[in-house]
């Protein structure tokens, strides 16, 4: 029996085709499946990188998107797809996008704050920004976000937004301590992605939030270095959460979601034809991507129960007034934000 390493458990080679946003409507308008692209289309080799782990419906999203831009590009593109953050960490992917050292990666909205001209990126991710996931997806692939955000994004980075994938509705799971309601959150040591947006929700939370990769939280639950993490349901099952903690709160604080991005040189050799056919694989892969993990989310706290967690539900009402008052009080972190656009958002809340 052969044995194969570590990254080639994750690594799977598919012929697919790729392209996107400006031809977004044209894509969609034909389905994705009639804009195929020529057999004369010059051969492209794409990676696409994720820290995202196997099993979690983001991991299954970029096979579906593989296996789909082949069908739509007739084998005119290869792609690579890492999972489980073994070609890139969440740390250095998205210079890896950026530089071309990866053709395609998930970046988040707080990644993109840390960059000048996008601090207003921020307020995406702020604590209850989004009053539900049609809310949120219907502004980010709809006009407002094929109009105003993602031009804007592509406009200060080497990178195209393709779409936006739902991550979830992110929640408090803790080691040993309940959380019953807002004061509860006074001192915990919670884990959050190291940038400014993501330290500063933590803070509005009212805990004490500690920066820690991705990769290194299931250990550092584990022992104890940390009090708790916040992460959507799906998250947390998928990564097996649960094994190391008792209690989940579900304060449903961010809709939480990612934009699948591609690095422009790669996109600027694309031809015209294989855009689309990437823009329909794409939002195949979207619907893939979100449909599951509404569906898991309906299903989770279940499977968390059954893994002998305890699941609170403190007043959602007074966990907002707090964040919100935290924001209100922190002038300064809201002072980049879009406040038209902030305006305009919230006003097609639902």
């Amino acid at each position: 029996m052969t044995l194969l390493k570590r990254s080639e458990l994750y690594e799977k080679e598919y012929s697919c085709g790729t392209g996107l946003a400006l031809v977004l409507p044209m894509a969609f308008a034909q389905g994705g499946t009639e804009a195929k692209t020529s057999t004369a289309d010059k051969p492209i080799s794409l990676k696409f990188t994720s820290v995202s782990v196997t099993g979690d419906s983001h991991t299954v999203a970029m096979s579906a998107f593989a296996d789909k831009v082949k069908e739509l590009s007739n084998g005119s593109v290869t792609c690579k797809v890492y999972s489980d953050g073994t070609l890139f960490s969440s740390e250095n992917e998205f210079d890896a996008i950026q530089k071309g050292d990866a053709d395609l990666a998930y970046i988040s909205f707080p990644t993109l704050a840390t960059q000048k001209g996008l601090e207003w990126c921020s307020m995406f991710a702020s604590g209850y920004f989004w009053s539900t996931y049609k809310h949120m997806t219907e502004t980010l692939n709809g006009d407002i976000g094929k109009t105003k955000v993602f031009p804007a994004i592509e406009a200060k980075l080497n990178i195209v937004p393709l779409s936006c994938f739902y991550l979830g509705a992110r929640v408090v799971n803790t080691r040993a301590k309940k959380i019953d309601s807002y004061a509860d959150m006074k001192g915990l040591l919670l884990r959050m992605p190291n940038s400014a947006t993501w330290l500063h929700l933590g803070e509005a939370l009212g805990a004490n939030p500690t920066p820690l990769s991705f990769s290194e939280l299931y250990t550092a639950l584990q022992t104890g270095a940390i009090d708790g993490q916040d992460n959507p349901l799906p998250t947390d099952v998928s990564a097996k959460f649960y094994e190391v903690t008792k209690y989940v709160a579900i304060t449903n604080h961010v809709i939480d979601s990612i934009l699948p991005c591609i690095n422009k040189d790669t996109w600027n050799k694309m031809s015209d034809a294989q855009k689309k056919a990437v823009a329909g694989a794409m939002e195949y892969a979207r619907k893939v991507n979100d449909d599951a993990r509404n569906a898991e989310e309906a299903k989770d706290i279940k499977i968390l129960e059954s893994n002998g967690l305890t699941v609170t539900h403190p007043d959602l009402a007074d966990f907002k007034k707090n964040v919100t008052a935290y924001y209100t009080n922190h002038p300064e972190q809201t002072s980049t934000w879009n406040m038209d656009l902030y305006k305009q958002i919230q006003a097609n809340a639902k």
